[in-house]
């Protein structure tokens, strides 16, 4: 047998999943908690303990492959020039490269920016600005007011090419990675090159920053932060691989503790004739990350954006007894559900949760008024003819009706302006699987694809427990 060893090194929790590659099956889990704040190694031994439990003895891997999301996942900031263009196209290539942005500034740095920025401590900071030949004086001012600054992270240059020989002298003595810039024209998106740079930047100084690299012997190697492991998932499920269909274009939502994530992989074109695309070209592979719609440690934002009455009304418990509810899970992050009362409002709050990060995350359409009659002008993503949608998450996985919530994700007749899917298959990361997929598919593809496709539950109202490859 041919095994893989497939672990996540989460905030809370190091979690495994042992593979067959061959016949691409889970042969089993573990999971321990995430110690990376003493000693890494120690959480590490008591998943591969739980794992052992279940397996009764523990294979030969012939891969052990990891991603993480410990110490609060990969801290980054972005610096660009305009905000709705290149420090737009710095955010997209930080998040597509699983990074957590605790900030995003446009414009000439202020002594009070950087200031912040010093104060954030970030991980990583990209920085971008101009077209290639465009505007250098903001980029320069940005990358002189930085090498000045106290701020001690890696920084990814990813701007105005006619720029960097300059940037590179006002940076001199800092960790920097020079690549291609993230807007090379104007409304031209390239941050595949930023992503990668990114990811090289964790796998060489984060994962030791973080402490992670004091496990080493129980694993080959870091490949990405788990947000990425995820997306690469849910690219490989979307596109195929080797003349092995995917599952087409696709959405994956995740509502999480701290945030609710959602990525597409689709190209946002507008489905309807006549439609205009307006604004920043959209990028295919898309992760948008709402931190204010945390299952637990933002769990009172969730009910401010809702709506006053919108969680009691869904959970059929008063006003007043959700508003106590409410403060408690924010005392009490690690809160399980214990009764029917506060099930009820997990499910309100991931119902209102997917719901909001989705429209956000899609686009919309509008009718303006032009010298040439009425348009209809469309601003981000198209996802009306998305062919999946992919729920992953402990809000959808232990609760009793996941399609309740992941149904939030649809469109809505009584918001028509919103482009979310119309009539997608609804599917259920019931193994949290994407993740593992993701790291397999680095090098056994085809054996990665095979696995997330047999291992995704339809929510079929019919059919509640066939999967994917039966289909």
């Amino acid at each position: 047998m041919k095994a893989a060893l497939l672990i996540d090194f989460g905030s809370t929790y190091t979690k495994l999943r042992a593979v067959d590659v061959e016949s691409a099956t889970i042969l089993g889990s573990g999971q321990g908690p995430s110690t990376v704040g003493s000693d890494i190694t120690i959480g590490m031994r008591a998943a591969l303990a739980d794992l052992e439990r279940h397996l009764g003895v523990l294979p030969r891997f012939a891969y052990r492959l990891a991603c993480s999301s410990a110490a609060g996942g990969l801290r980054m900031v972005t610096v660009g020039l305009v905000r709705e263009l290149t420090a737009e196209a710095a955010r997209q290539a930080a998040l597509g490269a699983g990074a957590r942005l605790v900030g995003t500034f446009a414009y000439r740095l202020t002594a009070s920016d950087v200031s912040r920025i010093e104060q954030l401590a970030p991980d990583i900071l990209l920085l971008a600005g101009g077209t290639d030949g465009g505007n250098s004086e903001v980029i320069l001012h940005n990358a002189d007011a930085l090498g000045r600054s106290r701020v001690a992270c890696p920084i990814v240059l990813a701007g105005n090419r006619s720029a960097m020989d300059q940037c590179r002298e006002r940076l001199a003595g800092r960790a920097l990675i020079v690549t291609e810039n993230v807007m090379p024209e104007f409304n031209v998106l390239n941050i595949e090159p930023a992503r990668s740079a990114i990811r090289e930047v964790f796998i060489d100084r984060i994962v030791h920053a973080k402490g992670i690299d004091r496990a080493r012997t129980m694993f080959d190697q870091v490949l990405m932060p788990t947000p990425a492991a995820v997306m690469e998932g849910a690219r490989l499920l979307a596109d195929g691989c080797a003349g092995v269909a995917g599952l087409g274009t696709l959405l994956v939502v995740d509502p999480g503790g701290a945030t609710t994530d959602v990525h597409s992989i689709a190209s946002g074109e507008p489905s309807q004739a006549g439609v205009i695309p307006q604004g920043l070209p959209e990028p295919r592979v898309k992760r948008t990350v709402e931190g204010d719609l945390g299952m637990r440690h933002n769990v009172a934002a969730i009910d401010e954006a809702a709506g006053a009455g919108v969680i009691a009304a869904e959970s059929g418990i008063p006003a007043s007894r959700v508003h106590e509810l409410i403060a408690e899970l924010g005392r009490e992050v690690e809160r399980v559900p214990g009764s029917a009362e506060e099930r009820a409002l997990d499910r309100a709050l991931a119902r209102a949760a997917v719901r909001l990060a989705v429209k956000r995350h899609a686009g919309t359409v509008e009718t303006v008024f032009t010298v040439s009659g009425p348009a209809v002008v469309q601003h981000g993503k198209d996802l009306s003819d998305v062919n999946v949608v992919i729920g992953t998450g402990g809000a959808l996985v232990h609760s009793p009706d996941p399609r309740a919530i992941l149904e939030t994700s649809l469109a809505d007749p009584g918001d028509p302006f919103s482009l979310r899917p119309r009539a997608p298959r609804l599917l259920l990361d019931r193994e949290y699987i994407l993740y593992a997929c993701g790291l397999l598919g680095q090098v056994e593809p085809r054996q990665a694809l095979a696995l997330g496709l047999a291992h995704l539950a339809p929510l079929n109202e019919e059919i509640g427990d066939e999967r994917t490859v039966e289909t």
